[in-house]
Protein backbone atom coordinates (compact mmCIF):
# COMPACT_ATOMS: atom_id res chain seq x y z
CA UNK A 1 0.00 0.00 0.00
CA UNK A 2 1.60 3.54 -1.11
CA UNK A 3 0.72 6.76 0.67
CA UNK A 4 0.88 10.44 -0.87
CA UNK A 5 4.53 10.73 0.28
CA UNK A 6 5.94 7.28 -1.07
CA UNK A 7 3.64 7.45 -4.56
CA UNK A 8 5.66 10.18 -6.07
CA UNK A 9 8.72 8.09 -5.36
CA UNK A 10 7.70 4.80 -6.60
CA UNK A 11 8.88 2.86 -9.91
CA UNK A 12 5.38 2.37 -11.23
CA UNK A 13 4.84 6.08 -11.23
CA UNK A 14 8.30 7.19 -12.97
CA UNK A 15 8.05 4.78 -15.36
CA UNK A 16 4.54 5.60 -16.44
CA UNK A 17 5.56 9.18 -16.97
CA UNK A 18 8.36 8.01 -19.29
CA UNK A 19 6.32 6.34 -21.33
CA UNK A 20 3.50 9.36 -21.69
CA UNK A 21 6.11 11.62 -22.43
CA UNK A 22 7.41 9.23 -25.85
CA UNK A 23 4.05 8.85 -26.60
CA UNK A 24 3.22 11.95 -26.44
CA UNK A 25 6.00 13.88 -28.13
CA UNK A 26 4.83 15.73 -31.15
CA UNK A 27 5.97 15.04 -34.80
CA UNK A 28 8.92 17.60 -34.54
CA UNK A 29 10.27 16.03 -31.13
CA UNK A 30 8.48 18.53 -28.60
CA UNK A 31 6.82 17.92 -26.15
CA UNK A 32 3.61 20.85 -25.46
CA UNK A 33 2.20 22.07 -22.00
CA UNK A 34 -1.22 20.86 -21.51
CA UNK A 35 -2.05 23.88 -19.57
CA UNK A 36 -0.55 26.94 -21.39
CA UNK A 37 0.24 25.67 -25.03
CA UNK A 38 3.95 25.88 -24.92
CA UNK A 39 6.93 23.26 -25.11
CA UNK A 40 8.33 21.77 -21.79
CA UNK A 41 12.45 22.08 -22.78
CA UNK A 42 13.82 20.36 -19.85
CA UNK A 43 12.94 17.12 -18.29
CA UNK A 44 12.82 18.96 -14.86
CA UNK A 45 10.36 21.16 -15.90
CA UNK A 46 7.83 18.25 -16.73
CA UNK A 47 5.16 17.75 -14.31
CA UNK A 48 2.43 14.98 -14.18
CA UNK A 49 -0.58 16.35 -13.29
CA UNK A 50 -3.44 14.21 -11.96
CA UNK A 51 -6.73 15.89 -13.04
CA UNK A 52 -8.49 13.69 -10.32
CA UNK A 53 -6.43 14.95 -6.98
CA UNK A 54 -4.38 12.75 -5.43
CA UNK A 55 -5.82 11.86 -1.74
CA UNK A 56 -4.74 8.86 0.72
CA UNK A 57 -7.73 7.27 0.20
CA UNK A 58 -7.72 6.87 -3.71
CA UNK A 59 -3.57 6.77 -4.55
CA UNK A 60 -3.92 3.16 -4.53
CA UNK A 61 -6.78 3.02 -7.08
CA UNK A 62 -4.61 2.53 -10.18
CA UNK A 63 -7.64 3.52 -12.27
CA UNK A 64 -6.88 7.12 -10.83
CA UNK A 65 -3.47 7.07 -9.86
CA UNK A 66 -1.79 5.36 -12.57
CA UNK A 67 -4.40 6.05 -15.48
CA UNK A 68 -2.31 7.83 -18.40
CA UNK A 69 -6.04 9.13 -19.18
CA UNK A 70 -6.49 11.07 -16.30
CA UNK A 71 -2.91 12.55 -16.06
CA UNK A 72 -1.88 15.99 -18.12
CA UNK A 73 1.93 16.89 -18.50
CA UNK A 74 2.40 20.70 -17.70
CA UNK A 75 5.57 22.73 -16.50
CA UNK A 76 6.28 23.25 -13.03
CA UNK A 77 5.24 26.54 -12.65
CA UNK A 78 1.82 25.93 -14.76
CA UNK A 79 1.42 23.09 -12.07
CA UNK A 80 1.75 25.35 -9.55
CA UNK A 81 -0.81 27.58 -11.23
CA UNK A 82 -3.59 24.77 -11.82
CA UNK A 83 -3.17 23.87 -8.02
CA UNK A 84 -3.69 27.66 -7.10
CA UNK A 85 -6.78 28.48 -9.53
CA UNK A 86 -8.41 25.08 -7.96
CA UNK A 87 -7.67 26.71 -4.37
CA UNK A 88 -5.31 23.13 -3.69
CA UNK A 89 -3.54 24.20 -1.30
CA UNK A 90 -1.75 21.54 -0.09
CA UNK A 91 2.14 22.52 0.94
CA UNK A 92 5.08 21.30 -1.09
CA UNK A 93 8.69 20.61 -0.08
CA UNK A 94 11.24 20.45 -2.75
CA UNK A 95 15.57 20.02 -2.87
CA UNK A 96 16.80 21.42 -5.59
CA UNK A 97 20.46 20.06 -5.44
CA UNK A 98 23.50 20.38 -8.06
CA UNK A 99 26.67 21.26 -7.94
CA UNK A 100 27.87 25.06 -7.97
CA UNK A 101 26.88 27.05 -11.08
CA UNK A 102 24.63 23.85 -12.34
CA UNK A 103 21.40 26.73 -12.07
CA UNK A 104 19.71 25.96 -9.15
CA UNK A 105 18.52 29.75 -8.20
CA UNK A 106 17.81 30.46 -12.11
CA UNK A 107 15.68 27.36 -12.21
CA UNK A 108 13.68 28.03 -8.63
CA UNK A 109 13.32 32.16 -10.14
CA UNK A 110 11.64 30.93 -13.31
CA UNK A 111 9.45 28.24 -11.21
CA UNK A 112 8.37 29.95 -7.92
CA UNK A 113 5.15 31.59 -7.63
CA UNK A 114 3.85 34.52 -5.15
CA UNK A 115 3.61 32.86 -1.50
CA UNK A 116 6.84 30.68 -2.30
CA UNK A 117 9.40 30.29 0.43
CA UNK A 118 12.95 30.46 -1.02
CA UNK A 119 15.45 28.97 1.37
CA UNK A 120 19.40 29.62 -0.25
CA UNK A 121 22.03 29.68 2.15
CA UNK A 122 24.07 32.70 0.12
CA UNK A 123 21.32 34.96 0.38
CA UNK A 124 21.14 34.57 3.67
CA UNK A 125 25.00 35.55 4.10
CA UNK A 126 23.95 38.23 2.01
CA UNK A 127 21.13 39.42 4.08
CA UNK A 128 22.64 38.93 7.44
CA UNK A 129 26.31 40.71 6.93
CA UNK A 130 24.98 43.36 4.32
CA UNK A 131 28.17 42.91 2.47
CA UNK A 132 28.68 41.36 -1.07
CA UNK A 133 27.23 37.85 -1.82
CA UNK A 134 30.09 36.03 -1.93
CA UNK A 135 31.83 38.12 1.05
CA UNK A 136 31.18 35.81 4.20
CA UNK A 137 32.51 36.52 7.42
CA UNK A 138 33.13 33.30 9.78
CA UNK A 139 32.63 35.37 13.08
CA UNK A 140 28.78 35.44 11.40
CA UNK A 141 28.33 31.34 11.03
CA UNK A 142 26.40 30.92 13.84
CA UNK A 143 23.88 33.68 13.07
CA UNK A 144 23.62 32.46 9.48
CA UNK A 145 22.98 28.79 10.24
CA UNK A 146 20.69 29.67 13.06
CA UNK A 147 18.40 31.58 10.41
CA UNK A 148 19.14 28.69 8.33
CA UNK A 149 17.92 26.50 10.63
CA UNK A 150 14.97 28.63 12.00
CA UNK A 151 13.25 28.50 8.42
CA UNK A 152 14.01 24.81 7.58
CA UNK A 153 12.23 23.94 10.78
CA UNK A 154 9.23 26.45 9.86
CA UNK A 155 8.96 24.39 6.27
CA UNK A 156 9.72 20.89 8.35
CA UNK A 157 6.19 21.81 10.46
CA UNK A 158 4.55 23.87 7.68
CA UNK A 159 3.84 27.00 9.55
CA UNK A 160 2.57 29.81 7.88
CA UNK A 161 0.04 29.92 4.83
CA UNK A 162 2.90 29.60 1.92
CA UNK A 163 2.25 27.02 -1.07
CA UNK A 164 5.63 25.60 -2.01
CA UNK A 165 9.08 26.31 -0.56
CA UNK A 166 12.35 25.21 -2.39
CA UNK A 167 15.21 24.24 -0.46
CA UNK A 168 18.48 25.32 -2.41
CA UNK A 169 21.96 24.01 -1.97
CA UNK A 170 25.04 21.70 -3.27
CA UNK A 171 23.73 18.20 -1.42
CA UNK A 172 26.44 16.09 -3.15
CA UNK A 173 25.92 13.21 -0.84
CA UNK A 174 22.59 10.90 -0.76
CA UNK A 175 22.95 10.37 2.89
CA UNK A 176 22.30 14.09 3.46
CA UNK A 177 19.83 14.48 0.73
CA UNK A 178 17.52 11.44 2.42
CA UNK A 179 17.87 12.81 5.73
CA UNK A 180 16.16 16.60 4.48
CA UNK A 181 13.81 14.71 2.49
CA UNK A 182 12.45 12.46 5.06
CA UNK A 183 12.78 15.28 7.99
CA UNK A 184 10.96 17.79 5.41
CA UNK A 185 8.73 15.18 3.77
CA UNK A 186 9.87 17.01 0.38
CA UNK A 187 10.73 15.88 -3.01
CA UNK A 188 14.04 16.28 -5.15
CA UNK A 189 14.94 17.93 -8.06
CA UNK A 190 18.56 17.97 -9.10
CA UNK A 191 19.97 20.40 -11.66
CA UNK A 192 22.10 17.82 -13.68
CA UNK A 193 24.44 19.83 -14.84
CA UNK A 194 28.65 18.80 -16.23
CA UNK A 195 31.60 19.80 -14.61
CA UNK A 196 32.66 21.51 -17.60
CA UNK A 197 29.15 23.49 -18.33
CA UNK A 198 29.78 25.19 -14.15
CA UNK A 199 33.75 25.79 -15.04
CA UNK A 200 32.77 27.68 -18.14
CA UNK A 201 29.89 29.55 -16.24
CA UNK A 202 32.69 30.64 -13.96
CA UNK A 203 35.15 31.75 -16.24
CA UNK A 204 32.26 34.27 -17.49
CA UNK A 205 31.38 35.15 -14.28
CA UNK A 206 32.04 38.72 -13.03
CA UNK A 207 30.13 39.04 -9.99
CA UNK A 208 33.15 39.61 -7.23
CA UNK A 209 33.41 35.34 -6.70
CA UNK A 210 37.06 33.87 -5.88
CA UNK A 211 37.31 32.15 -8.85
CA UNK A 212 40.23 29.91 -7.87
CA UNK A 213 38.17 29.19 -4.57
CA UNK A 214 35.23 28.64 -6.87
CA UNK A 215 36.76 26.20 -9.25
CA UNK A 216 37.92 23.73 -6.46
CA UNK A 217 34.49 24.09 -4.85
CA UNK A 218 33.22 22.79 -8.67
CA UNK A 219 35.73 20.20 -8.36
CA UNK A 220 34.82 18.90 -4.56
CA UNK A 221 31.10 18.62 -5.18
CA UNK A 222 31.81 16.29 -8.20
CA UNK A 223 34.05 14.01 -5.91
CA UNK A 224 31.81 13.92 -3.51
CA UNK A 225 28.54 13.00 -5.35
CA UNK A 226 26.96 10.24 -4.96
CA UNK A 227 23.98 9.52 -7.00
CA UNK A 228 20.15 8.75 -5.27
CA UNK A 229 19.20 5.36 -3.97
CA UNK A 230 15.67 5.35 -5.11
CA UNK A 231 14.32 6.43 -8.83
CA UNK A 232 12.34 9.56 -7.50
CA UNK A 233 14.53 12.04 -8.81
CA UNK A 234 13.60 14.49 -10.95
CA UNK A 235 16.88 15.33 -13.05
CA UNK A 236 17.14 18.31 -15.47
CA UNK A 237 17.85 17.56 -19.04
CA UNK A 238 16.80 17.85 -22.52
CA UNK A 239 13.19 15.61 -23.41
Amino acid sequence: MRTLATFYKSKDWRKLLQIIKTERLTASGELICQHCGKPIVYAYDCIGHHKVPLTEENVNDVTISLNPDKIMLVHHRCHNLIHNKLQQQQQKVFIVYGPPLAGKSTYVKEAMNNGDIVLDIDSIWECVSGLPRYIKPARLNAVVFGVRDCILESVRYRRGKWLNAYIIGGYPLSSERERLLSLLEAEEIFIDTSRDVCLQRLDMEEDGRDKKEWKRYIEQWFERYTPPTFAGTQAIGEL
